[in-house]
């Protein structure tokens, strides 16, 4: 049975769950999750792991983001994408300083999430509520976008370049840069180029996997850029025992073998505890 990470460039029209699905039944196992869910029409690097690997689902949810945009100025959607109803439209005639209003997002701020969007709210996804017609009051969250690089101009469609923190919306990015220019808009194309540590240059497609050509990363390999430490008795780690140390974060623990064997955080008291066993 395999066991690791599994990198996937999803094309455009499924889901991430389509994906899962489909990986599950090319590898015959239940056990598949992915770390960081793409919208349908995006493409690019989704990160799936496999069997025992899923345990480590929770340490992939990579903190930072790399994506490519195209948007569009002068027409607005419901769902801040191309597959929505159109809301407003304004006729293109030029903007002006793009430069500068892409480097005006640089840095920390709040963003809204669009609409249609899974973010729960009492227990129910927001997209719910917005298939209903219902309105409901949705918080800004904190984001931080550490690079922007305009890439094209064409006409009314611009592309750039965006690494950011995890949960930035890009579709929210470009209605918002589309404000600033003077115009509604929306988010034409999205292709996620990086996910932590994990580019879209190691990804297969689909095909690739249902013809052999794959490659599973180990545990080991993915987390090859967290602290280690290496524990003398394994037992220190299969029974669930502290680690005194006064290291203040997650960290990859290893037996003497080289077997990656849980992830570790400070406990707030001089220790380290499990957070989760990966044995």
């Amino acid at each position: 049975m395999e066991n690791g990470i599994l990198l996937i460039n999803k094309e455009a029209g499924m889901t991430s769950h389509d994906v899962v699905n489909r990986v599950r039944k090319i590898m015959h196992t239940k056990k598949v999750g992915h770390a960081g869910t793409l919208d349908p029409d995006a493409t690019g690097v989704l990160v799936l792991c496999i069997n025992k690997a899923t345990k480590a689902l929770q340490f992939l949810t990579a903190d930072e983001k790399e994506y490519i945009a195209t948007m569009s100025l002068g027409t607005s959607t419901t769902t801040y994408d191309a597959s929505g109803d159109v809301t407003s439209e304004k006729e293109f005639t030029g903007y002006h300083h793009l430069e500068e209003v892409l480097s005006s997002f640089i840095g920390k701020q709040k963003q809204v999430p669009p609409m249609y969007s899974a973010i729960k709210v009492n227990g129910k996804k927001l997209y719910e509520y917005a298939r209903e017609g219902k309105k409901i009051e949705v918080e800004p969250r904190d984001i931080d976008i550490k690079e922007i690089e305009l890439l094209k101009e064409e006409g009314h469609e611009i592309t750039f370049r965006v690494k950011c923190s995890k949960g930035t919306y890009i579709r929210s990015l470009c209605v918002d840069l589309a404000k600033a220019l003077g115009y509604p808009g929306h988010m034409k194309k999205l292709i996620r180029t990086q996910s932590g540590a994990f580019r879209i240059d190691d990804c297969i497609t689909l095909s690739e996997l249902e013809q052999g050509e794959y490659k599973i990363i180990s545990l080991e390999e993915a987390f090859s850029s967290f602290d280690k430490i290496v524990v003398e008795d394994d037992s220190i780690v299969t029974t669930g025992k502290k680690i005194k140390s006064d290291i203040d974060h997650q960290v990859a623990v290893y037996s003497k073998s080289g077997a990656l064997l849980a992830i570790y955080g400070p406990d707030g008291k001089g220790n380290l505890k499990s957070m989760r066993g990966l044995f």
